[in-house]
Parts: C-alpha cells; sequence; structure tokens
C-alpha cells in the first residue's frame, strides 16, 4: 500500500510515516515546511509544497497513481496562536483543506483519514465523551477542525470520496526510535513546559486551577504518539470495512483515562531524578478544561488500543529533548 500524508514532517505526520514503513505502507510525503522539518524526511518521498497547490498534487498523483489513501495531517494547532490569528488559521486550516480536498477528487483519491481533535467537544460532567457527544469548540482552532469535519461530511454525501475523521487527544512522547518527536525546542503544551522547567532549573506553571475538576486543574487524555500512529495503520488496513455502508465517520483515539494537569506533573515528578516545582498560574487565551474519551470504538473497529503509559510518553519526551538539537540543529 502507499499512502500520501500531508503535514508529514510534522510531529504526528512524520511518526505515523514512520509506522507506516514499519507496517510495510509506503509513505508519500507533503509538506510546506511552515512547521515540519525536512529532517523528518529523509530517505522518505517527499514533495515540499503546499496542499493548496493544485499542479504539485497533481505532480504527486502522476508520479505515484497507486496512492490509494490519504491522511491529513497539514495543519495549524496551537490554540493561543489561533485566537490571535483566527484568519491565519482558517485560512489554513478550512480554505486550504477544500483546496486540498478537490484536487484529491481530481485525482481520483477515493480514501480520507482527517487528522480531527478531541478539543471540538463539548465535556460531560465528568470531563468524559465518546462520538456522540455534543459538539462545542471552545477556539479558533477547535472550530477550524469542526468546520472541516462537516465540510469533508458534505463532499463525502455528495461525491464517491469516504472520509474517517479521527479525533486526538493530547499526544505525548516520541517514535521510540527517536527517528522524529516534537519538533519544537520549547514546545507551548503542558509536557513541553515540564521538560522546559525541569531543564532550566525554573518552576512549572499550571495555568488555570479554577476549573471543577478533582484538583482545579484542566483535564486531558495524554496518548502517546505511537500509539497514535499505530492507530492510523490499524484505520488504513480497516478503513474498506469500517466504511463499507458509510460515507464519513469519525473515531476518537485516546486512552479512556482522564488526567489532570496537575496529576501529569506529579507523574513527571515520579520519571525524574530532580523535581520540578510547581507553582499555579492563571489560565492562556483560549484554555479550556479538557475532556477524555470514554468510547470503545477504535477497540471494536480497528482493533486498536493504545499500549503505553503516561510514564512511557514522558521519558519518551525526556530522551527526545536529550538528541533534538543534535538531530535538528539550533532552530526553536
Amino acid at each position: 500500500m502507499k499512502v500520501l500524508i500531508s503535514g508529514g514532517a510534522g510531529y504526528i505526520g512524520s511518526t505515523i510515516a514512520s509506522a507506516c514503513l514499519d507496517g510495510g505502507i509506503t509513505p508519500v510525503i507533503v509538506d510546506n515546511l511552515i512547521t515540519g522539518r525536512r529532517e523528518f524526511t529523509t530517505g522518505r518521498i517527499f514533495y515540499e509544497g503546499d496542499i493548496a497547490d493544485g499542479a504539485l498534487v497533481d505532480q504527486v498523483f502522476t508520479e505515484h497513481p497507486d496512492i490509494a489513501a490519504v491522511v491529513h495531517c497539514a495543519a495549524l494547532i496551537v490554540v493561543p496562536d489561533s485566537v490571535a490569528d483566527p484568519v491565519g488559521y482558517y485560512r489554513a486550516n478550512v480554505a486550504k483543506s477544500l483546496d486540498f480536498v478537490s484536487h484529491l477528487l481530481r485525482n481520483g483519491c477515493r480514501r480520507l483519514l482527517f487528522s480531527s481533535s478531541g478539543s471540538i467537544y463539548e465535556p460531560g460532567e465528568d470531563f468524559s465523551v465518546d462520538e456522540d457527544s455534543a459538539i462545542a469548540p471552545q477556539s479558533p482552532y477547535a472550530r477550524t477542525k469542526a468546520v472541516c469535519e462537516a465540510m469533508f461530511a458534505d463532499i463525502a454525501a455528495a461525491t464517491d470520496l469516504r472520509v474517517l475523521s479521527l479525533r486526538y487527544f493530547n499526544p505525548i512522547g516520541a517514535d521510540p526510535q527517536l527517528r522524529t518527536g516534537l519538533q519544537l525546542r520549547r514546545p507551548s503544551h503542558a509536557l513541553g513546559k515540564l521538560i522546559e522547567a525541569h531543564e532550566t532549573g525554573t518552576p512549572f506553571c499550571v495555568t488555570g486551577t479554577d476549573y471543577p475538576t478533582r484538583d482545579g486543574s484542566g483535564i486531558r487524555d495524554y496518548i502517546h504518539v505511537w500509539d497514535l500512529a499505530a492507530a492510523h495503520v490499524a484505520a488504513l488496513h480497516a478503513f474498506d470495512e469500517v466504511l463499507a455502508q458509510r460515507r464519513h465517520y469519525v473515531i476518537n483515539l485516546g486512552t479512556g483515562t482522564g488526567t489532570t494537569v496537575t496529576e501529569l506533573a506529579d507523574a513527571f515528578n515520579d520519571v525524574v531524578d530532580t523535581p520540578v516545582a510547581v507553582i499555579e498560574a492563571p489560565r492562556r487565551p483560549g484554555d479550556v478544561v479538557g475532556a477524555y474519551t470514554r468510547s470503545d470504538r477504535a477497540a471494536r473497529l480497528l482493533g486498536w488500543k493504545a499500549q503505553h503509559s503516561i510514564g512511557d510518553g514522558i521519558r519518551d519526551s525526556l530522551r527526545w529533548a536529550k538528541v533534538r538539537d543534535e538531530l535538528l540543529g539550533d532552530q526553536p
């Protein structure tokens, strides 16, 4: 099988590409390298360019007519940035996705896996959700994912495109072989800030402690990125069966366990030799209480469930942080 991965030079896309290679699937990567890294494409079929570039997409399919499916990971993903620049986020995530799917249809591609997000949900009273939970995105970033899902569903209803939207929760960790990991030296999410605090000897700020959770901090479903990648391989193999009677379907990808940010900090301190001090700070723009998935749909339909613990994700993130500069250089 050959698969086109948009955004395949980014954190998640490149890890999916590694899992594909390990599983005998050949990835073809398209990435404009705005946030992705060229180093993550080494030894892989790679086209540098934008998903909205119809001529480029046409070239990819002309040179690889055996592409069987597309994994659409290309997107901007930083919530506070989306609050500050909603125009840029809607252009990159929605407008370009519409262009991209039109190019796919023109080239006869009929299988699309879409990288969606658990951030589109309205959490239940216990902060858990399943695929039938209400949709209530709370940031421009999350709304771009919800809009894309609805857009793809409409297109699938009117064409022979079939779409499987995989709603991710909170990826952590790195490829266990350290081929790829978070490309940013100082990522803005909680685990990235914990690693930064550990490296610099400064306190870790829990941003937001007035949520109605068990300890007041936000709650997340932290899933190892390698488990996430494995789910995509399973979804590629199960795609036709899952969508045999449907045009569009959604599957949550998470561990099924809610972990608060304070509990994440505790888990981090259980792993490292020198504990990080924890202090409280106000919420950031776009921050939400969070959610975790209670669904077993991925297990039933894909034969998949997460295998790695939060401790595994923390350890692999720390291992990646030690080699990141050597592999990617001095760029932030």
